[in-house]
């Protein structure tokens, strides 16, 4: 009989890759072996200090979101899949009756399950359980790898739709981590004509400009807040219609209500502190809209539908492959920043 192994996280820095029970699903969920999962910045934040914006590690919990693989095993009422089946996880189990839910908005549930939180599980494991309605069959011209890296570029979908880009934009994202470059490509697919990255690692910059931005600007953590608005709007050649930032560092989002257009929109897709202090009330007077963006919200089959037309392309995006058995190496990696996208393969 097969077993079953996971990353669990215990506390800040300790992740064990050990024996784990075998899922039992219900009538309604289905059994999926799995065969590719993201690291996302999340996990990077969890493993790092035990807490993710609310979310904090009071026991033991199986890590990971971004997770794709084959279906083994379907409850006796799921007719949306069979055995075989190839699918894409959405990472969330939201109960459906709040109303959140009831409006669509499932991802600001009353009562979420969202995987790698002490409510559900995450998937970072040899095999897992999911409700059959949110797990998404895989394009036939996409690999598994691409079918977990749909997860993060989910979230950029949701992310620039709350942003409301569209066609002519000039759009400025702040951090080039792996959300802050779907962003971006997003935004180039939904119509943004002129782009703009910044970081503070010059490697992500380079792998932005590989995939397509306009401009990408290196920043020092102790540069002025406006010499880098300053930066960006002689970069940009004007103040940007819309600005994302995908990094939440007080720096940011301090820069991204200073640069912002009057009339634009400020989007925030990064996970910052609790309490902030920003130039709030000179943007407000300007008009500009602030808005949050939480996870996936009905954007996985638009995601799956962008990679597998080739709108979108995450091949390039995925830069490293590592085995379940050094997940903690891999958490490292990407803690460092000089990764962009590492998948871990739970059975390799």
């Amino acid at each position: 009989m097969a077993e079953n192994y996971a990353a669990v996280l215990y506390g800040p820095n300790d992740l064990r890759v050990e024996k784990w029970p075998m899922p039992e699903i219900n009538d309604y969920e289905v059994l999926v072996k799995m065969t590719s999962v993201g690291i996302c910045g999340s996990d990077v934040k969890l493993y790092s200090s035990g807490r993710c914006g609310a979310v904090q590690v009071a026991s033991p919990i199986v890590i990971g979101h971004e997770g794709a693989g084959y279906v083994v095993k379907v409850g006796q009422k799921v007719s949306s899949l069979k055995v075989g089946d190839r699918v894409a996880i959405e990472p969330t189990q939201p109960c459906r009756a709040c109303e959140h839910c009831r409006l669509g908005r499932y991802n600001v549930c009353a009562r979420p399950g969202y995987c790698s939180t002490p409510a559900a599980p995450g998937n970072l494991s040899r095999y897992y359980k999911h409700v059959a309605d949110f797990c998404h069959k895989i394009p036939a011209n996409l690999s598994m790898d691409e079918g977990a890296a749909v997860q993060p570029l989910a979230i950029a979908v949701h992310a620039c739709r709350r942003a409301g880009v569209s066609l002519g934009h000039s759009v400025v994202v702040l951090g080039a981590g792996p959300v802050g470059v779907l962003c971006a490509m997003t935004a180039r697919a939904m119509g943004a004509t002129n782009i703009l990255i910044t970081d503070t690692v010059e490697s992500r910059l380079d792998t932005a400009k590989e995939m397509g931005v306009d401009h990408a600007l290196l920043v020092k953590p102790e540069e002025p807040d406006q010499d880098v608005v300053d930066r960006i709007t002689l970069t940009l050649g004007a103040q940007p219609h819309v600005t994302i930032d995908a990094c939440a560092f007080p720096s940011a989002q301090r820069v991204s209500l200073m640069v912002t257009g009057t009339g634009g929109t400020v989007l925030v897709v990064g996970i910052g502190e609790p309490m902030s202090q920003v130039p709030l009330t000179a943007a407000l007077l300007r008009e500009v809209d602030v808005r949050g963006s939480l996870r996936i919200a009905n954007t996985y089959p638009a995601a799956l539908a962008a990679v597998s037309s080739g709108a979108i392309d995450l091949k390039r995006f995925i830069s490293h492959h590592m085995p379940l058995e050094r997940a903690k190496e891999a958490l490292e990696l990407a803690k460092s920043g000089q990764a962009m996208k590492i998948i871990i393969h739970p059975h390799d």
